[in-house]
C-alpha cells in the first residue's frame, strides 16, 4: 500500500513539475516577480490567501522563493512584516519537509550511489560542530538553492535544529533584504 501511494505521488509531483518546466519554456515570464504579481493581483479580494498559498506550496516544486518575497513586497507594500513572516513560514515549512521526507523522495539511493565522495564530503561538513553556521551561510548566500542543504541534511540525518537554525537565520537575514529593499529596487529597474 505504501509503495503504491508512494508511486502516485511521485507520478502527480513528477507531472505538476514537467508542467511547471513546461509552461516555464513556452513562457520564461511566469517566473519573474512582475508576472506573479500581476497573476495575484487577478484576485484582488482573494490576494492575501492566494499568496499564502502559493509560498507555502512552492517548497514542495523546488521553486526558489525569490520571486515570491519581492513579489509579495510589491503586492503588500504596506505590509511588508506580514509578507517576511509568511515568506518565512513558507522557507521553514518547505525546509522541514524536505529534511524529512528526504529519504521517502528516493533521491538519497541515487546520490549515494551516483556521488559516493560528495556525499562523504557533505557529511564532513554537515556533521561538524559548525554545521549550524555552514548551513547559515548557504541559506544565505543567494545562488545557491537553500532547498538543496535541507536535502541533503534530511540524507545524512544531521540534527533537525542544526539545518532549522541555520536555514531559519540565514533566509531571514535574505528576506528582511528581499522584503524590505527587493521591491524598491525592481521597481526602479522597471
Amino acid at each position: 500500500m505504501l509503495k503504491k501511494g508512494k508511486l502516485i505521488a511521485y507520478i502527480l509531483w513528477g507531472i505538476i513539475l514537467l508542467c511547471l518546466i513546461i509552461a516555464y519554456f513556452i513562457n520564461p515570464e511566469i517566473a519573474s516577480p512582475k508576472y506573479i504579481v500581476s497573476f495575484i493581483r487577478e484576485f484582488k479580494n482573494e490576494m492575501l490567501l492566494i499568496y499564502i498559498i502559493l509560498t507555502f506550496v512552492r517548497g514542495f516544486f523546488l521553486i526558489p522563493s525569490t520571486p515570491f518575497v519581492i513579489g509579495g513586497g510589491l503586492l503588500f507594500p504596506d505590509n511588508l512584516f506580514l509578507v517576511l513572516v509568511i515568506s518565512m513560514m513558507g522557507v521553514m515549512l518547505s525546509a522541514t519537509t524536505l529534511y524529512y521526507f528526504s529519504d521517502m523522495l528516493g533521491f538519497s539511493k541515487y546520490l549515494k550511489k551516483k556521488f559516493p565522495d560528495k556525499i562523504e564530503l557533505w557529511k564532513s561538513r554537515l556533521n561538524s560542530p559548525k554545521s549550524t553556521l555552514f548551513i547559515t551561510a548557504w541559506a544565505f548566500f543567494p545562488f545557491v538553492p537553500t532547498d538543496l542543504i535541507c536535502y541533503v541534511s534530511g540524507i545524512i540525518k544531521i540534527p533537525f535544529k542544526n539545518m532549522f537554525i541555520g536555514v531559519f537565520i540565514g533566509e531571514l537575514v535574505l528576506d528582511i533584504f528581499y522584503v524590505y529593499f527587493g521591491a524598491n529596487l525592481f521597481e526602479m529597474m522597471l
